[in-house]
C-alpha cells in the first residue's frame, strides 16, 4: 500500500517520495517491519495462546521425554505469516506476478497449517488434518503456481549463451539481450546452467515444446508438495522448522534482492534514451 502511496506522492515532488523506488530501502524497511511484528506481537500472541490453553497434542512415538512437549503453544505459525504478509502488503509491488504468487502460496499453505492445528486443538485429534486433504491442497497450489508460470507473460527469462573471447580464446557465459518465454530452469553450480524440459520430450516431435511445459508444471507440483511436506516433517516435536526456515529465509532474501536489482537495472537500461 505504501508503495503506491509513495508513487502517487512522486507526482508532487515531495522530498523522499522516491525512496520506494529503491530496492535497498524497501527490503530494509520490510526487514525492520517484520522483526518489529514478530517481536512485539509474537510475544502477545504466545501469551494469549497459553492463556487460552491452546497447546500441542503429542502423538506417542515412544521417544524419551516426548510427553514433556504436551501443552506447548501451537498455531505459532500465525506469527511467521503475519511477519511475511504485512510487510509485503505495505511495501511490496502488488502488480508483480512473483509477489502475487508468494502471497497466494503463503496464505494457501498457512490455511492448511491452521486447519491442521485447529483440528488437533478443537477436536483433540492428535492426527490433525487428514493426509489426503493436505496432499490435495499442496498439489492444487503447485498446479496454480505452475500454470501461472506457463501462461503469465511476465514470467520470462534471460537465456545463457556461450561467447568466445577473441583475445584469449576463453569461453564465457553471458546472457541474451532479450527476455524469452521458455520452459527452462536453472541448475546450480553448472557452467551453462539452462536446462530445457523440452529436451526430455523431443520424442513428441512437433509437440515437444508443449510436452516440455507439461513436464515443467509436473515438476513444479512436485517441488511445492515436497517442500511443504519437508517443512512439516522437519518441524517435529521441537519446532525445528523455525531454525531451518530462518536460514532458508536469509538465502531467499539474498536471491530476491539480487534478482530484483538485475530486473530493475534491465528496466532502467530499456527506459534510458541517449541524449535525453
Amino acid at each position: 500500500m505504501l508503495y503506491y502511496l509513495f508513487s502517487y506522492l512522486e507526482k508532487f515532488d515531495i522530498p523522499g517520495a522516491r525512496l520506494m523506488d529503491y530496492i535497498t530501502f524497501r527490503s530494509g524497511a520490510a526487514l525492520v517491519l517484520s522483526l518489529f511484528i514478530a517481536i512485539v506481537f509474537g510475544r502477545r500472541i504466545i501469551d494469549r495462546l497459553q492463556l487460552m490453553q491452546v497447546g500441542e497434542i503429542i502423538r506417542d512415538l515412544g521417544l524419551e521425554g516426548q510427553m514433556k512437549k504436551t501443552g506447548t503453544p501451537t498455531m505459532g505459525g500465525v506469527i511467521i505469516i503475519m511477519s511475511i504478509l504485512i510487510p509485503c502488503l505495505l511495501i511490496g509491488n502488488l502488480s508483480n506476478v512473483y509477489m502475487i504468487l508468494m502471497i497466494v502460496a503463503t496464505l494457501w499453505l498457512g490455511t492448511l497449517g491452521f486447519l491442521d492445528d485447529y483440528i488437533k486443538v478443537a477436536r483433540r485429534d492428535k492426527d490433525g488434518l487428514k493426509g489426503k486433504f493436505k496432499i490435495v491442497g499442496q498439489v492444487g497450489l503447485g498446479l496454480i503456481v505452475g500454470l501461472t508460470m506457463v501462461f503469465s507473460p511476465e514470467v520470462v527469462m534471460r537465456e545463457n549463451i556461450e561467447v568466445e573471447n577473441v583475445e584469449n580464446h576463453e569461453v564465457v557465459i553471458t546472457y541474451e539481450p532479450e527476455n524469452v518465454k521458455s520452459a527452462q530452469t536453472t541448475i546450480p553450480f553448472v557452467k551453462n546452467n539452462n536446462f530445457d524440459y523440452a529436451y526430455l520430450t523431443q520424442w513428441m516431435g512437433k509437440y515437444a515444446v508443449t510436452g516440455g511445459w507439461i513436464l515443467f508444471v509436473l515438476v513444479t507440483i512436485f517441488v511445492v508438495t515436497a517442500t511443504s511436506n519437508g517443512a512439516n516433517l522437519t518441524d517435529g516435536l521441537d519446532g525445528l522448522a523455525t531454525g531451518t526456515s530462518a536460514i532458508i529465509g536469509v538465502a531467499l532474501a539474498i536471491m530476491a534482492y539480487l534478482g530484483g536489482n538485475i530486473i530493475y537495472s534491465s528496466y532502467l537500461n530499456i527506459m534510458y534514451i541517449p541524449g535525453s
